[in-house]
C-alpha cells in the first residue's frame, strides 16, 4: 500500500499541472517520510498509517493549490484509498492525519499518528532550507534580509511547536547550526 501511495504521489508532482513542482517530492514528501517513519518506529504507532498520511499529506497543494490543502487533500486521500481497497478504519485515521497537519490555521492532531505527521512535516524544514529560501524569494517576493529573517523566524516556529523529545533530538543539530547561521 505504501508504495503504491509514494508512486501516486509521485506521479502527481510530475505532472505539469502540479502546483509545485517536482521538487516538493524529492524536497519535501521523502523528507517527511524519513522523519515520519523514524518517529512511527521511536514512538510505537501504526507505521503503515503514518508513512500513507506522510505521502499524502500534502496531495491537496499539489493537485489544488496550498490555501486549503488540508480540506482538499483528505478527499483526494480518500478517493485514492478507497480505489486500493484500503480498511475505511485506516482511511478514516490518515484523513484526520492529513486534515490536522497543518498547525498554522489552528488544527490539532487527535491521534498520534496525527501528532507524527505534524511533526515530521515541521522536521522536513530543517532538511530543505533552501527551499524555504526559494519560497521566501520567488513566491514571496522578499528582499535577502526579510527572507532571512523569515526563514529563521519560520524554523523557530516549527522548533517550538515540536511535541515529542525524540524530535527534537532527531533535529537539534540542525537547529542550532540555522539559528546560528541566520542570526541578525
Amino acid at each position: 500500500m505504501v508504495e503504491e501511495i509514494r508512486s501516486f504521489v509521485e506521479e502527481e508532482c510530475r505532472k505539469p499541472t502540479s502546483k509545485y513542482g517536482y521538487d516538493s517530492y524529492t524536497c519535501h514528501f521523502v523528507s517527511v517520510v524519513k522523519n515520519a517513519g523514524e518517529l512511527a518506529d521511536r514512538l510505537g504507532a501504526d507505521k503503515e498509517v503514518v508513512l500513507v498520511a506522510a505521502w499524502l499529506h500534502d496531495i491537496g497543494s499539489i493537485v489544488d493549490g496550498r490555501d486549503n490543502h488540508h480540506i482538499t487533500g483528505p478527499k483526494i486521500a480518500e478517493k485514492k484509498l478507497k480505489e486500493l481497497n484500503y480498511p475505511s478504519d485506516k482511511i478514516e485515521l490518515v484523513k484526520e492525519c492529513i486534515f490536522n497537519h497543518r498547525s498554522s490555521v489552528g488544527n490539532k492532531a487527535k491521534s498520534l499518528e496525527g501528532q507524527i505527521i505534524i511533526e515530521a512535516d515541521a522536521l522536513s524544514n530543517f532538511d530543505n532550507i533552501a527551499g524555504i529560501f526559494k519560497a521566501a524569494y520567488s513566491y514571496e517576493g522578499k528582499t535577502q534580509e526579510e527572507a532571512r529573517e523569515s526563514v529563521r523566524s519560520k524554523l523557530e516556529k516549527k522548533w517550538n511547536q515540536l511535541q515529542f523529545e525524540d524530535s527534537k533530538k532527531i533535529i537539534k543539530p540542525k537547529y542550532e547550526a540555522a539559528m546560528l547561521l541566520l542570526k541578525g
